[in-house]
C-alpha cells in the first residue's frame, strides 16, 4: 500500500490532502502532519485584530474533519524529514514512512531579523496567526482608550503586502467610526518601490488607485524604507533612493505598530540537503516537485519563487489563494499519474487573485499570470469586494467542513469579479 503525507493543514494543506483522498484509490493511505489542532482561515484574521470576528470565527478542530473523511492526521508536527529513506520524525517521537510527501507548511515567520519586531517579546503586533491577530486585538483596544500615531507596513525581504494594506484601511475605517480618526495620525512604511506594488511590480492601476485611497483619507506613506530597530513606541528605518543608496534615517512615534515580516522556509524543511534555497523555500520544477527528490512535492508559501524585480529594499513575490490551489491541482494529478505509471505533466496557471477588505469597502487584484507580461492585468473596488470577501470566508470554512477539493478561489472569485466587469460594462 503507498502512502501519501501531506505536511501542514493550512490553506494548501487541506486542499491537497481533501483532493488526494477523492482522486487517489483507497489502497494509497492519506496522512496530515500539521501544528496543532486547528485550521486557520488567515485572510481572516485582519478581522480579529479589529473586532468583527472573534478568533473562534476564523478556526476550526481539524483532526475529526480529516477522520471523518479517511485521512489521518498528528498534529505534533515534524521534527526532521530523512528525504533519502522517505522517512519523517514526528514532534512525538514517531516515525513514519512515505512514498510521495507534500510540503504545505507555510513560513516560519523572521521577526528576529529586525530588532524589536514581532508579538512575542518584540514591541509591534502581527496578523499571520489567529494568535496573533487576538493580541492585535488587544492593542487595538489599548489605542481606542490612548488614541495617538499608528504605523502600519512590512518590514524588509516581506512578500505578503495585502493584508497590510487590508488592515490599515480597515483600521482607518474603525477609527472614523468611533470617531476619533482626528486623533490619530497614520503612516505606511513598506520596503516597495512605490505604494501598490504588492510585491507584483503593481497590478493594473494599484498604484494610482492606492495612492488616492492613501490621499482620500489620510493616510501618509514612506515608501523604499528599511526598517532596522523597533523601540517600545519608537520605529527607526532608512529610506533608500531608487539607486538603492542611502536616502536619510528616520524615527517615528507610534501608539501602535502592526509589520509583516520577511518569511522563511519551516526549520525541519529548510535543513534537508539540497531541497531548499539559502532561505529555507522548497526548489521546485514547473510541476511543483522537488528539484533534488522526485517523490516531494511543494505547494504555498513555502515554495521559492524569486522576486519578480529588483528592488531598492528587498521584497518577495507573494503566494495568492489562487496560486495555492492550482499548485495543490497540479500536484494532485502529477502524483496521480506518477501511481499510474504515466508522466507528470499537470502544472499550475501560479495566477495572483487577492482581495482586500476596508471595513466597508475594498480593493480587487488580479493578475494572470502572476508575473508580467500578463493576459489579465486588472485592479477594481467597491462595497462588492467586502462581500466578496465574506463569500470567501464561508465558502472556504464550507469547503473544510464538506471535506471536499472544490476550487473555492477559482470559483467564487472569479465569478464575482466577472459579474463585477459585467456590470461596469453595462453602465
Amino acid at each position: 500500500m503507498s502512502r501519501v503525507i501531506v505536511a501542514g493543514a493550512g490553506l494548501g494543506g487541506v486542499s491537497a490532502a481533501f483532493e488526494l483522498r477523492e482522486m487517489l484509490p483507497d489502497t494509497v493511505d492519506v496522512d496530515v502532519v500539521h501544528e496543532g489542532e486547528e485550521f486557520n482561515f488567515v485572510p481572516s484574521n485582519p478581522w480579529v485584530a479589529l473586532g468583527s470576528r472573534m478568533r473562534d470565527q476564523v478556526v476550526m478542530p481539524i483532526g475529526p474533519i480529516f477522520e471523518k473523511h479517511d485521512i489521518g492526521f498528528n498534529s505534533s508536527g515534524i521534527k526532521h524529514i530523512d528525504a533519502k529513506a522517505r522517512k519523517l520524525t514526528l514532534g512525538d517521537g514517531s516515525q513514519k514512512s512515505y512514498d510521495f510527501l507534500v510540503i504545505c507548511t507555510g513560513p516560519k515567520l523572521a521577526f528576529e531579523q529586525i530588532p524589536g519586531a514581532g508579538p512575542e517579546g518584540g514591541y509591534t503586533q502581527s496578523i499571520c496567526t489567529a494568535d496573533h491577530a487576538v493580541k492585535a486585538h488587544q492593542a487595538f483596544q489599548q489605542l481606542l482608550d490612548n488614541p495617538g500615531p499608528v504605523l502600519v507596513g512590512a518590514l524588509p525581504g516581506a512578500s505578503c503586502f495585502g493584508p497590510a494594506y487590508e488592515y490599515v484601511l480597515s483600521l482607518e475605517y474603525e477609527l472614523r467610526k468611533r470617531k476619533i480618526r482626528d486623533r490619530v495620525p497614520i503612516t505606511f512604511v513598506t520596503p516597495e518601490p512605490y505604494i501598490g506594488h504588492m510585491g507584483l511590480g503593481g497590478v493594473g492601476d494599484s498604484k494610482g488607485l492606492m495612492e488616492h485611497k492613501f490621499r482620500e483619507h489620510g493616510i501618509k506613506w514612506i515608501c523604499n524604507a528599511k526598517v532596522t530597530e523597533f523601540s517600545s513606541n519608537q520605529a527607526s528605518f532608512d529610506v533608500l533612493n531608487e539607486d538603492g543608496s542611502s536616502k536619510g534615517s528616520q524615527q517615528l512615534p507610534f501608539h501602535l505598530a502592526m509589520f509583516l515580516p520577511a518569511f522563511k522556509g519551516s526549520p525541519a524543511v529548510a535543513e534537508v540537503p539540497d531541497l531548499c534555497n539559502p532561505k529555507g523555500f522548497v526548489k521546485t520544477d514547473t510541476h511543483q516537485r522537488s528539484l533534488a527528490y522526485p517523490e516531494i512535492y511543494a505547494a504555498g508559501v513555502c515554495v521559492a519563487i524569486p522576486p519578480i524585480e529588483e528592488t531598492p529594499v528587498p521584497v518577495g513575490a507573494p503566494k495568492t489563494g489562487l496560486m495555492i490551489e492550482s499548485m495543490t491541482s497540479a500536484i494532485v494529478a502529477n502524483i496521480k499519474a506518477t501511481l499510474d505509471h504515466e508522466p507528470a505533466t499537470a502544472e499550475p496557471t501560479l495566477s495572483a487573485l487577492c482581495l482586500a477588505d476596508m471595513g466597508n469597502t475594498g480593493i480587487a487584484f488580479l493578475a494572470i499570470p502572476q508575473n508580467p507580461p500578463r493576459n489579465q492585468n486588472w485592479t477594481g473596488s467597491g462595497r462588492w469586494v467586502h462581500w466578496a470577501k465574506v463569500g470567501f470566508e464561508k465558502y472556504f470554512f464550507h469547503k473544510v467542513r464538506r471535506g471536499t477539493s472544490e476550487p473555492v478561489y477559482e470559483r467564487v472569485g472569479m465569478h464575482m469579479i466577472g459579474v463585477h466587469r459585467l456590470k461596469q460594462k453595462d453602465n
